[in-house]
């Protein structure tokens, strides 16, 4: 890859870029950034590529999913270990559906930034630059808070860390261990509909780790902890270069500031800034499509990204809606499997369900979601193909951002406890019970 260094996607076209007040400030922090140590080793990054080269194989499940854009503010125990626990409920209900091991990637320790539909934002009459994320500005409606400012990379490295540190302290320490997973319960255990399904499963897999154990005759102490990696949209090119390293014994260049980057929707052009720069890195990489990518477009990305058809690689993530999926996926599906192309398919069936009410709030139907799930496994299941994997914005909160699920939400509840300050994501009760329905598909086949 001569042609390719962590620089050059600055003389390609780049959308949702950030125009900062002070390039001078901006620099220096850079230059403080690449000094600093890696958030995650290219050791786990390789050890998360061979997973999901098992996951396209079909003896694995890939579950991504945390918040929409992470908050400063919440860099706090509590909504760490939230977050944390949901996943691992999530991941506990999806291997018994699959019966096959679940590949834990989270949203967090850098989702901090968002690509926007509008660079500017309306309210009575007032005009504002776009809230963008903390690590680009702040979301309150005024003048000075809406201005990009360099110092808030530096801030969201820190929080990146300090998250990342702790969750892996969690996960050490026997956060994870299968011997105990009622440890993992949240509020909702003696009041959702889906409870007693859950506590169902939980017995379930105590008695049968119990009855492994009894015939082994000793503790299955692999069980005991879990693997757990890291992703963020890949949007702020000068903070993905300003972490991007060349590590001792191993070829070429890895993004370091995240295991499982990945390419947003609305900056995947195949010529684009973006795809030039995670063309170059070793990390295994995401890609989202949606309406309006044709066959041919998608062949040529799959072919920047992914020259060398390298298991594990590339994960090409669809959300069309539960409206359009049908129409469209069917020709990608056939076209990736025609150039006999190794990819990973997976589902992000909630960006392309956002709608707004009335009163302007963007919510989801969670019925809406379900639908887009089922048609993609439908899809894959008939063109020969695998939907290896899931990708939601999952909350281990009491939010009510989307409508329906087993718990009746209505547009009249998403006052109550809407806590996003961007887009909607499934509560803690809706998430399970998403993660008990596609259990339940993926162990009828």
């Amino acid at each position: 890859m001569d042609d390719w260094s962590p620089g050059s996607w600055q003389s390609r076209p780049i959308r949702q870029a950030v125009t900062y007040p002070d390039c001078g400030k901006l620099e220096r922090v850079l230059q403080e950034l690449a000094a600093l140590p890696p958030l995650v080793t290219s050791w786990d990054v390789e050890s998360l590529k061979s997973q999901l080269s098992a996951v396209q194989q079909g003896q694995a499940f890939l579950l991504q999913g945390g918040d929409c854009a992470e908050r400063f503010d919440d860099c706090r125990a509590a909504p760490i270990v939230a977050k944390l626990k949901i996943l691992l409920q999530m991941s506990l209900v999806l291997a018994y559906g699959t019966g096959r091991r679940v590949i834990r990637v989270g949203r967090f320790g850098g989702q901090y930034a968002k690509p926007r539909s509008s660079d500017v934002e309306t309210r009575d009459g007032v005009t504002m630059p776009s809230y963008r994320g903390d690590m680009i500005n702040r979301p309150e409606f005024d003048a000075a808070a809406r201005v990009p400012d360099p110092q808030l990379l530096l801030t969201g490295y820190e929080r990146a860390a300090m998250t990342l540190n702790f969750i892996r302290s969690l996960v050490g320490g026997g956060f994870a261990d299968l011997h105990h997973p009622e440890w993992w319960n949240l509020d909702f255990a003696g009041t959702s509909s889906q409870a007693g399904d859950y506590q169902w499963l939980v017995n379930h897999i105590t008695e049968s780790l119990a009855f492994l154990e009894a015939v082994a005759g000793r503790t299955l102490d692999d069980v005991c902890r879990t693997d757990f990696y890291t992703s963020h949209e890949g949007l702020l090119l000068d903070y993905e270069q300003a972490l991007t390293r060349q590590v001792p014994r191993r070829p070429g260049w890895y993004d370091l500031s995240t295991h499982f980057p990945w390419i947003g929707y609305r900056t995947g052009q195949p010529s684009g800034a973006h795809v030039e720069f995670f063309r170059g890195v070793a990390n295994p990489v995401a890609v989202k499509i949606g309406p309006g990518i044709a066959p041919e477009e998608l062949l040529e990305l799959i072919q920047r990204l992914d020259p060398d058809n390298e298991p594990g690689r590339l994960t090409l993530t669809h959300r069309f809606g539960a409206a359009r999926i049908e129409a469209q996926l069917p020709g990608l599906v056939e076209a990736v499997r025609r150039a006999d192309r190794k990819v990973l398919w997976c589902c992000d069936p909630m960006h392309g369900n956002t709608i707004s009410t009335a009163t302007g709030r963007k919510t989801r139907r969670f019925g809406d979601v379900m639908s887009e799930l089922q048609s993609a496994f439908e899809i894959h299941a008939a063109a020969d193909s695998s939907l290896g994997g899931i990708h939601v914005e999952v909350s281990g909160d009491v939010v009510t951002e989307c409508v329906g699920g087993a718990g009746g939400l209505s547009e009249g509840d998403l006052e109550r406890a809407y806590e996003s300050e961007v887009d909607p994501r499934l509560n803690y009760e809706q998430a399970l019970e998403l993660s008990l329905l596609v259990a339940g598909r993926l162990r009828k086949r």
